[in-house]
């Protein structure tokens, strides 16, 4: 039996919650995870006629990109379209999770999906995450040191970049008295005791905390593990907003503007003015990206595709970058197929659905 957890921890595995932007509502939004699923219906938005494709192909389960409840409800009465889609899901045993930010700071998320449909080569985060990585110093035994060594790098402890089981370690002497409800492994209670040490030093991802501290703990011989966790200032390079990449080739800006409306199916593009250069270098951002126009400036993009600028930030150009506004949903439009490839290969036994409804509500002319 598979069930709403497993789906949601799957897709924890590609995107943990934890990197959603603290403003965010992502999550299992309605529902309840010991459910058994008979089928998952991905869409970009949950809206209800989204709810009503969802009963009809027997998925109950959403997996929306955007949150449905993005900030507090005080009651659901069916009001507004929000109100409404949660009623209608409650009402037909309909769970809905959304992924939004965290996905977009995915190595492997929003924007990464972009680059790969543009064609786009030597994929790197334009704006890395802050306080993403921590450190974890334990003191234990030498004798002990090598399997706790193990037990934390088998859950996700002492990886950087392309390398992992990397700690740094020094032995020096530990000192400790039990008091008289200690029960020391080493050593007798009330004794001042002496022991050689090794100093175990390693970095992780924060997501994965709770699964590195049992495995020290399981595997520690102390009854007290003396330990310190901080978190450092390190960039993470695979976790972030946005992607810096290249063409094979440069276009020049007119063909540029038109593959890009081409590839991603858009009726309409703004851009800021021509620059008069070639475009080599892009710098992508699927949703509302203008707070990033600094960020592919100084990473020397010639080119930035994202959407929702404003008047007056297409002036933020400066003849350095061509903007280009590809639309919101445009730009997030293929976040959908992947999902539906990534849940497929995880999860066989029902269908993994994409939603063939159109969510976006803006129109052209």
């Amino acid at each position: 039996m598979t069930t709403v957890k497993d789906i949601t921890n799957s897709l924890e595995e590609l995107s943990p919650l934890n990197y959603a932007e603290s403003f965010d509502n992502v999550g299992l939004l309605v529902g309840d995870y010991s459910e058994e699923v008979t089928g998952v219906l991905i869409t970009l938005d949950t809206l209800e006629n989204v709810v009503d494709e969802a009963i009809e192909k027997n998925c109950n389960i959403i997996v929306s990109f955007h949150p449905i409840i993005f900030s507090g409800l005080k009651k659901i009465n069916g009001s507004n379209y929000i109100e409404k889609v949660i009623i209608k899901a409650i009402k037909n045993d309909i769970a809905i999770y959304s992924m939004h930010t965290a996905l977009d700071n995915s190595f492997n998320g929003v924007s990464s999906k972009i680059c790969d449909v543009l064609g786009l080569q030597n994929k790197q985060i334009l704006i890395p995450q802050k306080n993403t990585i921590k450190k974890l110093l334990t003191y234990v035994p030498l004798e002990n040191a090598e399997r706790l060594r193990k037990a934390m790098f088998s859950k996700g402890a002492g990886k950087i970049g392309n390398y992992d089981n990397c700690s740094f370690n020094a032995e020096g002497f530990g000192t400790y008295r039990g008091g008289k409800d200690s029960n020391p492994t080493i050593g007798e209670k009330g004794v001042l005791h002496i022991e050689k040490e090794i100093v175990i030093s390693v970095i992780f991802e924060k997501h994965l905390e709770g699964e590195i501290l049992k495995a020290m703990f399981d595997n520690h011989p102390y009854e007290e593990v003396a330990y310190e966790i901080t978190t450092i200032e390190n960039k993470h390079q695979q976790i972030g907003m946005g992607m810096i990449a290249e063409f094979e080739q440069e276009m020049e800006e007119l063909p540029f503007l038109k593959f890009v409306k081409n590839t991603l199916k858009t009726d309409c593009i703004r851009h800021s003015k021509l620059t008069g250069k070639t475009i080599k270098k892009v710098a992508v951002l699927g949703g509302s990206g203008s707070f990033a126009i600094e960020n592919a400036k100084n990473a020397g993009a010639d080119a930035f595709i994202s959407s929702d600028f404003k008047y007056h930030e297409f002036y933020k150009a400066e003849n350095q970058l061509l903007i280009t506004d590809v639309g919101h949903y445009e730009s997030e439009q293929f976040t959908k197929k992947l999902l539906v490839d990534y849940l497929t290969k995880k999860f066989t036994n029902f269908a993994i659905i994409l939603s063939d409804k159109i969510t976006n509500p803006i129109y052209y002319i």
